[in-house]
């Protein structure tokens, strides 16, 4: 199993920037991908973006092209969210997941993913 932690969440005004950490840890080996999703208060869990750890495809919500980045560092185990020109609607509690039991998933689908993390918030304010 993955253990995945999130870090790099707060409070930043609206046109402002965050980077968010994802560091994995146990069975990384297995681990194929990674997602970065987002939940607010009262609304479902959405993809914000995905990675694979060998490929070079990265994918985004269309609410965040443009103004967000997934990255990752395989030597570290580690995926990043650089988000950039946020506004209040980004406010959420942001997870990051990893795709591990998976031969073909869906990166928008939550259900891709096999484990996740507790979760950092984000919040924006206008």
């Amino acid at each position: 199993q993955v253990q995945l932690v999130e870090s790099g969440g707060g409070l930043v005004q609206a046109g402002g920037s965050l980077s968010l950490s994802c560091a994995a840890s146990g069975r990384t080996s297995s681990s194929k991908a990674m997602g970065w999703f987002r939940q607010a208060p009262g609304k479902e869990r959405d993809f914000v973006a995905g990675i694979s750890w060998r490929g070079p495809g990265t994918y985004y919500a269309d609410s965040v092209k443009g103004r967000f980045t997934i990255s990752r560092d395989n030597a570290k185990n580690t995926v990043y969210l650089q988000m950039n020109s946020l506004k209040p609607e980004d406010t959420a509690v942001y997870y990051c997941a990893a795709v591990t039991d998976k031969v073909v998933w869906d990166y928008n689908d939550y259900s891709s993913y096999d484990s996740w993390g507790q979760g950092t918030r984000v919040t924006v304010s206008s």
